[in-house]
């Protein structure tokens, strides 16, 4: 069986007939592949300073700035990675890195998301890199969001997908017991879940806790009903004494990119609701 995330926090699935698991799996990479590609034709030309993100749909973007740098259909470009996944897959593709320290100031920056409510606002970090994707990503003038049509959340964030806080190693029971008692998380079901194992997914691979690339560790809380405002949560959890970084970026993104069976869509910041586009 698997766990299909939905309006719950989790409803367990039955085994999909042979090969449709596989076809499922390869259907939505498909998509991704679609999703990262468009972002990178439509948004990143020669001579521009880019934010590269993390996670499985943001390797295709990266993917596809190294293949046109190697076509020579872009030229001077420089990249600020957001995690040390993502600076080793550039670094192999050619593709020239800086820092925000030397490039203080992005032109575009396109990762990818866990969840996207229809305000545009979203749950990253399913990967563990939302810390170091939120520093480079608050600097671009545009910050494309790049996702398939699984991670929209019409209900509002949290049952889809945990919210990941990095949070220092020092007293971290304290902290996750303060987090669980932040008023904005009250009558949400929040279960804050220190992430074991492997810091760049959520699934418990491991007995002792996962360490993000910053030598910290991350707390998944868990939610049973959407958030009915995201600014607030993500106002108290970025107050609390030990918290580093949380994943919801409120008001960040510029546009999202949604890859689904009809093709690919767009949503651009202020309008409401889905899809205004067909692309």
């Amino acid at each position: 069986a698997g766990v299909l995330c939905a309006g719950s926090l989790a409803l367990v699935a039955v085994a999909a007939p042979r090969g449709g698991a596989v076809g499922m799996e390869s259907r939505q990479d498909e998509l991704k592949k679609q999703v990262g590609y468009k972002a990178v034709d439509d948004y990143v030309r020669s001579g521009m300073v880019v934010g590269l993100g993390t996670g499985s749909t943001a390797y295709f973007a990266v993917e596809r700035v190294g293949q046109k740098l190697a076509s020579g259909e872009l030229k001077d470009i420089v990249a600020v990675p957001t995690s040390k996944r993502t600076q080793e897959q550039a670094e192999k593709l050619g593709i020239p890195l800086a820092t925000l320290d030397t490039h203080p100031k992005l032109d575009v920056a396109i990762d990818g998301a866990d969840s996207v409510d229809p305000a545009l606002n979203l749950v990253k970090g399913g990967g563990g890199a939302h810390f170091r994707e939120k520093i480079v990503e608050a600097t671009a003038t545009t910050f494309v969001v790049i996702v398939d049509d699984s991670k929209l959340c019409a209900e509002g964030l949290g049952p889809h997908f945990p919210v990941p806080v990095e949070i220092v190693p020092f007293c971290h029971e304290h902290t996750a017991r303060v987090i669980g008692a932040l008023p904005a998380l009250q009558g949400l079901g929040c279960r804050p879940v220190l992430r074991l194992g492997s810091a760049d997914n959520n699934k418990v691979d491991g007995d002792k806790p996962a360490v993000s690339d910053n030598g910290n560790y991350i707390l998944d809380l868990h939610f049973t009903k959407p958030m009915k405002d995201a600014r607030a949560v993500a106002e108290q959890l970025k107050s609390t004494i030990g918290v580093v970084e949380h994943g919801l970026f409120v008001g960040m993104a510029s546009v999202v990119l949604i890859a689904g069976k009809d093709g690919i869509s767009q949503q651009e910041r202020p309008k409401k609701g889905w899809f205004s586009s067909r692309m």
